[in-house]
């Protein structure tokens, strides 16, 4: 028990760190860049507009800066939500969300950031293989990360009163392992919606090439914190993993 104590110490140690060190460097980048104005004056919202009708898709609940007018195009609304950095793209109901920072806001960084969640709506509208595979692990994923902690430690309290606890060890490590499934696909998903961000912002006239690098920069930033939860979730699985290896 004293050896699993140290252990999770030890990772829990570098967990944060790495959560800390990843998270402050996003929020450095945003702040940083959330200084630039853009010289076109296109806020976040306008700028996601204008990625979503280059890939052919219809921007709805904004002003739209340039539409085909396609009624039989795919559509998504753009609207805002409260919180910061809380922008996400919502394919269940069509719903690009930006946060108060990024919604009205012209900056590199607010530019950066709706590329990016218009880029997962492009995603959606085009059937990327892996965007598709990772809405359908969200139920799976949701289930297994909350259940694991509980079998697992239950299992560890019954092996240390002498009861036969493996079989539930063996289940909570599983359904640990899906979450961690889904962390790792995760990562094409976030890697390619930036890739598609900049690919659409470097054929529109939103930014220039000195703002450009400064869009990719504050979308990397963020890329490093999805792979920095990638591979705590692997540490803590390799954790896992050797309580079963233990008599």
């Amino acid at each position: 028990m004293y050896g699993m104590s140290y252990g999770w110490l030890l990772l829990m140690v570098v967990s944060l760190a790495l959560g800390g060190l990843t998270k402050a460097y996003i929020n450095s980048s945003f702040r940083r860049w959330s200084q630039i104005p853009l010289t076109s004056g296109l806020t976040g919202a306008q700028v996601a507009a204008a990625v979503l009708e280059s890939n052919g898709i219809r921007a709805t609940g904004i002003t739209i800066v340039a539409t085909d007018n396609n009624a039989t195009a795919p559509h998504v609304r753009v609207q805002q939500v409260g919180g910061n950095l809380s922008d996400n793209y919502d394919p269940r109901d069509k719903t690009l969300n930006l946060s108060e920072g990024v919604y009205g806001v012209s900056s590199v960084a607010a530019a950066g950031v709706a590329a990016h969640e218009a880029g997962h709506a492009v995603q959606d509208a085009q059937g990327y293989f892996w965007g598709r595979l990772r809405s359908a692990m969200v139920p799976v994923a949701n289930f297994g990360s909350s259940a694991a902690w509980v079998l697992i430690i239950a299992g560890v309290f019954l092996r240390a009163l002498g009861s036969i606890s493996q079989g539930m060890i063996l289940l909570g490590v599983i359904f640990y392992a899906c979450a961690v499934l889904f962390q790792i696909v995760t990562l094409p998903v976030e890697l390619d919606a930036s890739r598609r961000a900049l690919t659409s912002l470097a054929g529109t006239a939103a930014l220039d090439a000195s703002q450009l690098g400064g869009a990719r920069q504050v979308l990397t930033a963020a890329a490093l914190t999805y792979v920095a939860a990638a591979l705590i979730a692997v540490l803590q699985l390799l954790y896992y993993l050797g309580f079963l290896r233990r008599d």
